[in-house]
């Protein structure tokens, strides 16, 4: 009995160690065949290589041109023909006078004042001594005999050469006659320098002055 135990017992163990190699070998085949298709997928895909045909990039079509916006055009202006025409007032009392504003024009500029001479301008001076171109004997015979005295004032007018072109009598004597001798004796007798311009240039000139007619006592 014991011995029949003992051999029942050892079948059970082989069995049991035959039962787990075909596990093993199972497992191993099955590990063995995925691992193998792994493997060969993982070749698969790392061999094969998807290459793609580049296609060119479509540019998008141009945006449609705008039209040009048609003009702005403001409407006609409606004109109002029939205008009333505008209220006449009348007004008896005139408006008032505006003022006069008067209208002061600027003063006017000062001129310049001239350039100064180059030479200081001189009258005409006589030469000699004017006393002696009328003298007690020329008294004039009808003035002497009516005793007629006095003083004649003159005024001379001296051309650039000197020479006396005219006389006046600038104060009467009280004689005519005696008036008109000093003239006629100042014309014909009386020398001058002449007159001097800023220039240094002779020039027509005047010169006045006087004779005592008295007569002379014996």
């Amino acid at each position: 009995m014991a011995y029949a135990d003992r051999e029942v017992s050892g079948n059970r163990i082989a069995a049991f160690v035959v039962v787990a190699l075909l596990h093993l070998v199972v497992g191993y085949a099955l590990i063995t065949g995925l691992a193998y298709e792994g493997v060969r997928n993982i070749l698969k895909k790392v061999t094969t290589v998807d290459i793609k045909k580049e296609e060119p990039k479509k540019e998008p079509p141009p945006p449609p041109k705008q039209a040009a916006a048609p003009p702005i055009v403001a409407p006609p202006v409606k004109i109002n023909v029939n205008v009333a025409p505008p209220p006449i007032t009348t007004v008896t009392t005139p408006p008032p006078v505006a003022p006069v504003v008067p209208i002061i024009a600027p003063p006017a500029p000062v001129p310049a004042p001239p350039p100064p001479p180059r030479f200081q301008p001189k009258s005409a001076q006589p030469k000699g001594n004017p006393g002696s171109w009328a003298n007690a004997n020329d008294y004039p015979s009808g003035p002497l005999r009516r005793e007629e005295e006095g003083v004649t004032r003159f005024r001379v007018t001296v051309g650039a050469d000197g020479r006396v072109t005219s006389c006046d009598v600038t104060g009467s004597s009280g004689s005519g006659e005696l008036d008109s001798t000093t003239c006629s004796l100042i014309t014909r007798r009386g020398r001058f320098n002449p007159a001097m311009d800023g220039e240094g240039n002779p020039v027509a000139g005047a010169w006045s002055s006087s004779v005592r007619w008295q007569i002379p006592k014996d």
